[in-house]
């Protein structure tokens, strides 16, 4: 077995042993030791954004002239490394660490500011508190890095996506159109629709869940940078908040601002609790849509059957020939641990105890989590699954006449309790609705065959 070899490094609590080739410094350390909770670390999208604060904190400090211009373009040269994926293994701090964040903060503070001091051309020592860390606090780079990470995904990934999935189900209802089948409510036989309505509902509700997302991320945009320890701006230009996000704009391609009030920006975190229902909603969506697909494609010869769902692996290790609807059971999975995260991310929510809350590396993981698994299980669900689709007619249509809601359409005409008699005596003879219609002659043939056609249920009547 290799020793692995260490360095001393110094925080102000003291040394501690670092790992020789290590990055990061005495502080990463110690929070690494203090925090062996989970193994789980914060992601690409997390780092990147860490990154793009950095980056654009030192331009900023070295137009308001607080840096010099060495120390300044060695930062965001370490900075756009870390942006590009370079160094993600040197971020080693566990997702259940100081509510703060702050231990993740000096994570890239000292990755930064050892990778400066490689580039560094002039004398000055790169400090990872004092130039990288400089006009900002763990207090407000860490719900700054949850902000444009979330908002970043939510708009490049999650929207694009579930857009892929919404014209796909619209494509299957334009498809499906003119194919008849019987409703169900309660599970129970009910009127007749089309599949090609079913699907539209189905194409709506994520059209429904876009627009909320939307609506709700929006708030996003607002970033707490600025703000520094308690919301005051302590140690920090009165222009900077103002100018690190136009440059965190600039350098995402998406417009961010400063917070109209860092004092709320700090202490709460409503925009993260309010996108997180919108996922959640969406969520709730996705599983109700699944799961229809799942019913939908059962059998396929003893079940529902109405429509086939594409084959894409073997569905079984001792039945040889089952093909299960595994994509729509995938999702299913997503949407309650999106459900369990938004829990989660309540909870944290109302965790800030006077100007800080003390709970944001578990809400940043749980909602990152939340938008990734979304975002990707919709691609995948739109095209593995929905785009495969095919409708079995003959199934659809087969069932229509047999059902005893066909007496429905009867009602305007007969009276409800009429219609209801003919439902019963229909089902306790086992024949359909317009065979008793028929045989007792409770109506023309001529007008039975019209108020009792399918086409004539899909749509208002009276």
């Amino acid at each position: 077995m290799i020793k692995k070899k260490f360095r001393k490094e110094s925080d102000s609590m003291g040394q501690m042993s670092v790992p020789k080739d290590a990055l990061y410094g005495a502080q990463t350390a110690r929070a690494v030791e203090n925090f062996p909770i989970s193994k789980l670390r914060f992601n690409r999208s997390f780092i990147e954004a860490l990154g793009v604060i950095k980056f654009s904190a030192a331009k900023t400090n070295l137009s308001l002239k607080l840096i010099s211009a060495d120390v300044g373009n060695s930062i965001m040269k370490a900075a756009n490394e870390v942006i590009c994926g370079k160094h993600d293994t040197e971020f080693v701090v566990d997702i259940f660490q100081t509510g703060s964040g702050t231990s993740s903060n000096m994570n890239a503070n000292e990755v930064i500011a050892t990778l400066a001091n490689k580039f560094i051309k002039g004398k000055t020592k790169v400090h990872p508190n004092d130039h990288v860390n400089l006009c900002q606090s763990s207090n407000d780079v860490i719900p700054t890095a949850m902000y444009i990470s979330v908002y970043s995904l939510i708009l490049n990934s999650l929207i694009p996506n579930l857009k892929t999935l919404e014209k796909e189900l619209a494509s299957k209802a334009r498809k499906f159109d003119k194919i008849f089948k019987i409703g169900r409510t309660h599970l129970q036989d009910a009127t007749p629709i089309t599949l090609g309505q079913e699907f539209g509902g189905y194409s709506s509700m994520i059209s429904r869940s876009i627009g909320f997302i939307k609506e709700a991320s929006v708030n996003l945009s607002e970033l707490a940078q600025g703000g520094t320890a308690v919301g005051t701006g302590i140690n920090s230009h009165p222009k900077f908040g103002k100018k690190v996000a136009l440059e965190i704009s600039k350098k995402v391609g998406i417009k961010f601002k400063e917070a109209s009030n860092h004092f709320e920006a700090q202490a709460s975190k409503d925009a993260l609790v309010l996108t997180s229902g919108a996922l959640k909603t969406l969520a709730t969506s996705l599983m109700k849509i699944a799961n229809d697909i799942r019913w939908l494609g059962s059998g396929p010869r003893c079940g529902f059957g109405e429509i086939s769902v594409p084959a894409i692996q073997p569905g079984s290790s001792i039945m040889p020939g089952k093909v299960n609807p595994v994509l729509a059971e995938s999702v299913t999975q997503v949407c309650a641990q999106v459900i369990g995260n938004d829990s989660t991310i309540s909870i944290a929510g109302q965790s800030g105890n006077f100007e800080l809350n003390v709970m944001m590396p578990v809400m940043a993981h749980n909602m990152i989590e939340s938008v990734e698994i979304l975002s990707n299980a919709s691609l995948a669900f739109a095209k593995d699954c929905i785009s495969g689709i095919e409708a079995n007619k003959e199934q659809c249509e087969g069932t229509i006449e047999k059902s005893l809601a066909m007496c429905t359409s009867l009602a305007p005409v007969i009276g409800y309790d009429k219609a209801a008699a003919v439902a019963k005596k229909a089902f306790n003879e086992n024949k359909t609705v317009r065979e008793v219609v028929d045989e007792n002659k409770i109506l023309k043939k001529k007008e039975a065959s019209r108020i009792l056609d399918p086409k004539t249920m899909i749509k208002p009547s009276l």
